[in-house]
């Protein structure tokens, strides 16, 4: 579980490195070697086939002095592609973060009495502070507390799934993100916070300040939907119909002008909740229709001068008014080879018109 640097010929055989990094997916990892019967690799696939997936990988970058750790996670699974007319071998090696280890064991059954979902997780994260994981829980707006009298919230499934269902109950998110350290992690539960500080600007048809090699926009008018729950009155048994708009001091709107809502689906499962879930659920569901925009492109990291992360902001200069402003960096893929470093990403946000008239450079 503790990793140590590798020796150098496994660092020059090492041919491609690919780490993504997605909202709502785990972060993988992919690494190609190629390499001969006498090299240290071998040495490797003797662990392999020991100790299967626990063998721990860090993958750090040094851009401009700077450390830069695009992941810690676990191996899972690893393919070996020989030739024989040459002698050599091409060794891949596929992993995912540290969430691989919280899907491993069910936990059904233990019992959490009078404790609220925030001090739930923060339970089920101390397992894991042997691997430096740092729990970053925010209490929930809707702050519901069962009382053991009626109610005694138990473990369901592993604690991977119990994590992300109590996520999914309050419209928060859960993931795991490496560093700022080699070795440590912040295990974040709590909402998508799209405010914060703002990446270097992507700068495009603007001649030598142009940064990027690519970038594209596309606009669906028809994503924004307003969910409708429904409340019981405990008197009359009567279901009261409540439209949910997607508001959050943490998701603030990045553009003027959003879609209108086109859709208004009937969240009839509410009704049986009490008004603190019900609700909450509803802005969980509001949430996830909010992006109408989204920018796909690619970047050479050595002009861009940064290397770009996922699930923060960055800007745009030079789309056009429609499409310039602050964007949220919903995934990164870098892709890294001898003497190349390029990252492939995606942007989001809200509608059209930046709600600034000037980004960060």
């Amino acid at each position: 579980m503790v990793p140590v640097p590798v020796p150098k010929p496994i660092i020059d055989a090492l041919t491609n490195v690919q780490v993504t990094t997605q909202v709502g997916e785990p972060s993988g990892f992919q690494l190609t070697f190629a390499f001969s019967s006498k090299s240290p690799l071998n040495t490797l696939l003797l662990l392999l086939g020991q100790v299967g997936p626990f063998i721990r990988t860090i993958i750090l970058v040094n851009l401009n002095g700077k450390q830069h750790v695009l992941m810690d996670g676990m191996i899972t699974k690893h393919q070996v592609t020989p030739n024989v007319q040459t002698g050599q071998s091409v060794l891949t090696v596929n992993g995912i973060d540290l969430t691989a280890l919280m899907g491993y064991i069910d936990f059904s059954g233990i019992p959490y009495p009078a404790m609220p979902a925030e001090a739930r997780v923060a339970l089920v994260i101390a397992k894991y502070a042997f691997l430096g994981m740092i729990p970053v829980v925010i209490p929930s707006v809707f702050f519901d507390v069962p009382l053991p009298t009626n109610r005694i919230p138990n473990h369901q499934g592993t604690d991977l799934e119990y994590i992300e269902m109590l996520a999914k109950e309050v419209g928060y998110v859960f993931y795991i993100d490496p560093g700022p350290v080699p070795g440590t992690n912040t295990a974040y539960w709590g909402p998508e916070i799209k405010v914060g500080p703002v990446q270097p600007a992507l700068n495009v048809n603007m001649d030598v300040h142009t940064n990027i090699e690519s970038l594209s926009f596309s606009f669906n008018g028809e994503v924004q939907s307003m969910p409708i729950v429904f409340i019981q009155n405990e008197q009359t048994k009567i279901p009261i119909p409540i439209p949910i708009p997607n508001i959050s001091l943490l998701n603030p709107p990045l553009a003027v002008i959003p879609p209108i809502p086109t859709r208004f689906p009937l969240m009839r499962n509410t009704a049986n909740l009490n008004p603190v879930r019900a609700i909450a659920r509803g802005l969980a569901e509001a949430s996830g229709s909010a992006d109408a925009v989204t920018g796909t492109g690619s970047l050479n990291v050595v002009r861009y001068g940064h290397v770009l992360k996922a699930r923060s902001l960055v800007g745009v200069r030079g789309a056009g008014d429609a499409f310039n402003g602050l964007y949220f960096v919903k995934s990164v893929t870098h892709n890294i080879k001898q003497g190349e470093y390029k990252q492939d990403f995606t942007l989001a946000r809200n509608g059209l018109v930046s709600t600034l008239p000037v980004v960060p450079t």
